[in-house]
């Protein structure tokens, strides 16, 4: 690679200020939010900042010109190591496209660049009365580009559903540099569903340059409880209860008591430190509904258990609730050096069982592990405390983490609910996907990407490489037929 002449024709697209190759400067972009024990440092040999979809264009046909890696990079605060740059390459980090370039009101929609903070398009959307639904706990830094590329969730996932339902068409560039788009405003398009297949596919068919959101209507009333309960296994049923009873709330999350405790020392939320783990249910709608159903809630909570149910007063009050909630990650450097955390899912009925394993497995590997997740969906994020500096910790908790999600998959769940496969989870795709699932997917990304330069090492576990898709196909015909293969 003739580091210096592709080095000047980046600069000719973005500007000087744009291209980042001194091993100081690029030493932000060897990391994601992921944790480094485990998904390592990875210097790209590049890191470009471009302005527009044209410039991204560009920067594509020159790494493709040159077979370079391209990796595509929103605010890095990705969890599964999906913006790493395994291969080096060119990192293209679209921070610096940040325009919110229309709000249709008429027609529901605004289109934005990719780098708009996520927190930030539902403030300038709340004062014509609307917002974006998807709300990860990094809303505050992570961006739209990126919550399309992982199909990020969030607490509110539960009743206005996850990215994918609220992005109504897409620019993209693809990975030979041509910019197309796909979707639109009217409900439905003729074709395949092009919009369908991006979403979520975490940088490996294409760079988003633009996106085109749903705008979702503020409700009139909101209402927050926090309930407490003695343990975890009866608020799961209490969760279970509420869904059953025909109520849909915007939010239902739970904390276990290590996670309380470290929210309270660090934000002092009004979480009671003595439960065994608590409730942070949200309801939305019509004034009355959301009265009435508040009330059901709470009568609920207390069949099931719960010791204290408290109705926020105020917005700061419930502000104040959801901080906690949405900063417990944080929190969790008062208990121990590292976490590692886990994401994964269940059926919502299968929750108490489900902890009980997670409560076994802490025991069984000498391992503590905080809980806090998104129980009205069974969306767990089970938070394994270590220090990597013991020896062997490390390696338990890699084998306790896998127990974890062999687990969830055993009884009826996925690999991840929101967080994406990335680097982290690529070599666990074979718990959920047979060779030939595997295989199609594998035969969607060499028709976008050929030559395997988009997000290289990603999402698909080792040995479905394009080049070896084939025999992997053969074989598990062969084996369905009874056949030996050679």
């Amino acid at each position: 690679m003739d580091r210096a002449m592709i080095r000047s024709r980046l600069v000719e697209i973005v500007g000087a200020d744009g291209v980042l190759d001194d091993p100081e400067e690029l030493l932000v972009y060897e990391y994601d939010a992921s944790d480094e024990v485990f998904a390592g440092h990875h210097r790209p040999d590049f890191a470009v900042l471009p302005r527009t979809a044209e410039q991204v264009s560009a920067v594509v046909r020159l790494a493709n010109e040159f077979g370079i890696p391209v990796v595509p990079r929103g605010a890095g605060t990705g969890l599964a190591g999906g913006a790493l740059a395994l291969r080096g390459g060119i990192v293209v980090v679209v921070t610096r496209m940040n325009r919110i370039l229309e709000v249709n009101e008429q027609d529901g929609y605004a289109i934005v660049e990719p780098g708009v903070i996520n927190l930030e398009l539902t403030q300038v959307l709340q004062p014509r009365g609307y917002f974006f639904a998807p709300d990860p706990a990094s809303q505050r830094a992570c961006t739209i580009g990126g919550n399309v590329g992982n199909n990020s969730g969030g607490p509110h996932c539960l009743k206005y559903g996850v990215t994918t339902n609220h992005i109504l068409g897409l620019e993209v560039v693809l990975p030979d540099g041509e910019r197309i788009w796909t979707g639109g405003p009217v409900p439905e398009t003729p074709g395949v569903d092009l919009t369908g297949v991006l979403v979520g596919s975490e940088g490996t068919l294409g760079i988003v340059t633009k996106v085109m959101v749903r705008l979702t209507r503020l409700p009139e009333a909101v209402s927050v409880l926090l309930a407490a309960f003695p343990d975890i296994e009866s608020a799961s049923h209490a969760t279970s209860a509420i869904i059953a009873a025909g109520m849909l709330p915007a939010a239902l999350e739970m904390m276990d008591q290590l996670t309380i405790k470290a929210v309270e020392d660090a934000f002092h939320a009004g979480y009671p430190r003595e439960a065994g783990a608590v409730l942070l249910v949200e309801l939305d709608g019509l004034q009355e509904i959301v009265a009435e159903n508040t009330s059901r809630v709470a009568e609920l909570c207390r069949q099931h258990g719960a010791w204290e149910v408290r109705v926020a007063r105020t917005k700061e009050e419930r502000d104040l609730l959801w901080l906690g909630r949405k900063s417990a990650f944080g929190a969790m450097g008062r208990l121990a050096p590292n976490y590692y955390l886990v994401d994964t899912t269940v059926p919502r009925t299968k929750l108490p069982a489900t902890m009980r394993r997670v409560e076994e497995l802490s025991r069984e590997y000498r391992l503590s592990i905080a809980n806090v997740f998104h129980a009205g969906d069974g969306n767990l994020h089970p938070l394994v405390l270590f220090d990597r500096q013991r020896p062997g910790e490390v390696e338990r908790v890699l084998e306790c983490t896998t127990e974890i999600l062999r687990y969830c998959v055993d009884a009826g769940g996925t690999l991840s609910g929101e967080h994406g496969i990335g680097f982290e989870k690529r070599d666990y795709m074979t718990l959920v996907f047979t060779t030939e699932d595997l295989c199609a997917m594998a035969g969607l990304k060499r028709s976008f990407d050929p030559r395997e330069l988009f997000n290289p090492e990603k999402v698909l576990p080792t040995g479905f490489r394009c080049g070896e898709v084939a025999a992997l196909r053969q074989q598990a015909i062969a084996q369905r037929l009874g056949l030996e293969y050679v």
